[in-house]
């Protein structure tokens, strides 16, 4: 089961990052599956991104693991030229590969966004995100870890792409509370309309950050649970939670 790779630079100094992207994610990740392969290795599971798919949808038109791939980005354009290799490397040599894409991943120790988000509901910080009527996809960490070990030997996950995610889809002003909530924290949300949000982002060059605040990323899990037989066994309030170990209800 291979996780590695290069992500979270929110500051990247590399000279050409799809370069170092394609350095680390897709180079690394062949040769390791080459190794595999050679090793007599039966099934190779990558965990790839929801990136591949693309950056944002309508909502009500979530991803599904049959759409075409359009990754926008250096990190969603390496993932799936990773997942291009694996597949002829696959035919080749008769090594099973398994991909899921993943939307964001959130639990005990989480980085990137997310952990931004989490600094500043600690600060208790009033927030102008109180009428953000958006869909997103999450996954909570037990949830995909409960994927990856189904995929390990059930016979429906060979060669197959997969999508995952908590099965519920929620606001970034629902999921601010929510956060709130298992900190034991009082959400400071003031409800800003997100188009002069939207504005304002333009304004201030932050366009890609008010897309993730902002825009709606929804996926269609229904293949994956299906397939497997598989249902997301916590809820996002228990995801959250579970974030916040030491935080009592």
């Amino acid at each position: 089961m291979h996780a590695a790779a290069r992500a979270h630079i929110m500051k990247d100094d590399a000279v050409d990052p799809l370069a170092e992207y394609r350095r680390v994610n897709v180079a690394g990740t062949l040769n390791l599956a080459r190794q595999a392969a050679a090793a007599g290795v039966k099934r190779f599971i990558f965990i790839s991104s929801i990136k591949v798919n693309g950056e944002r949808t309508s909502k009500g038109q979530p991803f599904s693991s049959h759409d075409a791939a359009s990754p926008e980005d250096c990190f969603g354009i390496a993932k799936h030229e990773a997942e291009q290799g694996l597949r002829e490397l696959s035919t080749e040599t008769g090594m099973e590969v398994v991909i899921i894409r993943s939307p964001l991943v959130y639990g005990p120790g989480v980085k990137g966004n997310f952990a931004s988000m989490i600094k500043l509901v600690g600060k208790g910080l009033p927030l102008p995100l109180g009428a953000v009527h958006n869909k997103r996809s999450l996954v909570a960490l037990d949830n995909l870890v409960d994927l990856i070990t189904t995929c390990i030997d059930h016979p429906g996950a060979a060669n197959q792409t997969f999508l995952v995610s908590d099965g519920e889809d929620i606001s970034t002003t629902k999921l601010l509370q929510g956060v709130a909530q298992a900190m034991g924290k009082p959400s400071r949300l003031i409800p800003v309309p997100a188009s002069v949000l939207q504005f304002a982002a333009t304004l201030l060059g932050k366009k890609a950050v008010a897309q993730r605040l902002l825009g709606s990323l929804q996926v269609d899990i229904s293949h994956t649970q299906k397939c497997l037989n598989w249902t997301p066994p916590f809820t996002v309030k228990q995801g959250l939670q579970r974030c916040f170990p030491n935080q009592q209800d």
